[in-house]
């Protein structure tokens, strides 16, 4: 790899690189591997956990293919496989504001009527509280379901704001994916993991994402002073904007 540029692109993976909590495409992973890390160092960024990031990659030997692995907004940092760095969120907020927050959570989705409610409406993290108002186990139908009338009713994003009216500002409230809200003290956002190659000196960081806008998980990283921000609209639009960016087939 001594030809490549010193250039790291970092790709959110829900939206980006996958459809919401599927698997990457033979395509969209072979190009990646065989076209855009020739040219340049390549990274993951993800809100979800290491687990779930390799299940989208296909599995481990695809994600130990990326330069890094930074799973949970990069608080916990991965490279070929071996963790190199964690952080707790229960150590940094303390157990009496996690329970708080749980609570309150707990409350306001009791009170929610949805197309459907399913089990694992909080999910604990190593640097974040991942909230469902519909349950990480409902079925991928059922998510869609949510995803729709999310869309049309703004379930999260109010929610977003209750949260943000009940707590103070030490905690950040985001849209995470395509169901849930994360929950992460300040600074704990996806502009983390820029913090993990400052000595590396890139000359350029690229970031890929979807959820660019104001309250999306991808928004800091994106308006980052450190970083070129590509807003991408499905795994298609990364390819073709990848093409567009290293002038490649």
């Amino acid at each position: 790899m001594s030809n490549r540029k010193n250039i790291l692109y970092l790709f959110d993976v829900d939206g980006t690189l996958t459809k919401p909590r599927q698997v990457i495409s033979e395509d969209l992973k072979s190009f990646l591997l065989d076209k855009v890390k020739p040219n340049v160092s390549i990274g993951l960024v993800s809100g979800s956990d290491y687990v779930k990031i390799v299940e989208q990659m296909s599995g481990v030997e695809v994600a130990n293919q990326f330069d890094y692995v930074f799973c949970e907004n990069g608080v916990v940092q991965y490279r070929q496989g071996k963790l190199i760095s964690t952080q707790s969120i229960l150590n940094y907020i303390g157990e009496e504001t996690l329970q708080k927050v749980i609570n309150f959570a707990l409350g306001y989705m009791s009170k929610l009527q949805l197309p459907a409610k399913r089990g694992n409406f909080i999910e604990f993290r190593s640097s974040m509280i991942n909230i469902c108002p519909v349950g990480r186990s409902c079925s991928q139908a059922e998510r869609d379901e949510f995803s729709r009338y999310d869309s049309e009713h703004k379930i999260r994003a109010k929610f977003v704001e209750a949260l943000q009216k009940e707590f103070d500002s030490n905690l950040i409230f985001a849209l995470g994916g395509q169901i849930s809200v994360d929950v992460f003290p300040a600074g704990w956002d996806k502009t983390y993991c820029l913090g993990h190659v400052e000595n590396e000196k890139f000359s350029e960081i690229h970031f890929f994402g979807d959820k660019t806008m104001p309250g999306g998980n991808d928004y800091e990283i994106y308006n980052d002073p450190r970083t070129i921000g590509h807003k991408v609209t499905s795994p298609d639009d990364t390819k073709e904007q990848l093409k567009q960016c290293l002038n490649i087939e």
